[in-house]
């Protein structure tokens, strides 16, 4: 009996792990490698190369904050406040090595450096803006308020984790809840 091959979606969550904690730079065959306790050689057997890691964790990253994400509030059904809750609520709390905050700013660091990746980035911020209003435009007429409000919303999503303050005598949570509400007022 053989012995079983460490699975390609591993060798790209790894992969964007390693992106997260040290940029393009740290991720390396030999030490993702070891970081999952492996040989490199089964690498090869699923990416030709490095560069094919790496264009393959972005379309795994690109494929799962924008499209799965948006099929799997749409498959809940439910009107546009509905789904914007539950858009919300996926958002609060993804995590991991995909759909965690941490690729995400990973990424949006890389794309400073590299053209190619600023355009993939730019093309999943417009999916993702794209999206949303598509739903507060079914809950605000006003053109104006509708971009304010997905802004606001997507900011938060990318931002939330820099700011550390106090709130007033109010839990994170709660903040977060009430901004919740304010956006979907």
């Amino acid at each position: 009996m053989g012995a079983t091959r460490t699975p390609r979606g591993k060798w790209i969550e790894e992969g964007l792990r390693a992106l997260a904690a040290g940029g393009p730079e740290a991720v390396r065959v030999e030490a993702l490698a070891q970081a999952l306790g492996v040989s490199k050689g089964g690498f090869y057997g699923y990416f030709g190369s490095r560069g094919a890691l790496l264009t393959e964790m972005l379309d795994t990253w690109e494929h799962e904050v924008a499209e799965a994400v948006i099929e799997q509030v749409e498959s809940g059904g439910g009107d546009a406040r509905a789904r914007l809750e539950r858009l919300f609520a996926i958002a609060s709390s993804a995590d991991g090595p995909v759909r965690g905050t941490t690729a995400d700013l990973a990424i949006r660091d890389w794309a400073r450096r590299d053209e190619d990746v600023a355009q993939r980035l730019r093309r999943t911020d417009n999916r993702r803006m794209e999206y949303l209003r598509s739903l507060f435009r079914a809950i605000c007429t006003d053109e104006d308020d509708v971009e304010v409000r997905c802004l606001l919303a997507y900011s938060l999503r990318i931002g939330e984790h820099f700011i550390h303050v106090d709130h007033g005598g109010r839990t994170r949570a709660e903040v977060m809840e009430l901004t919740r509400n304010w956006l979907l007022r």
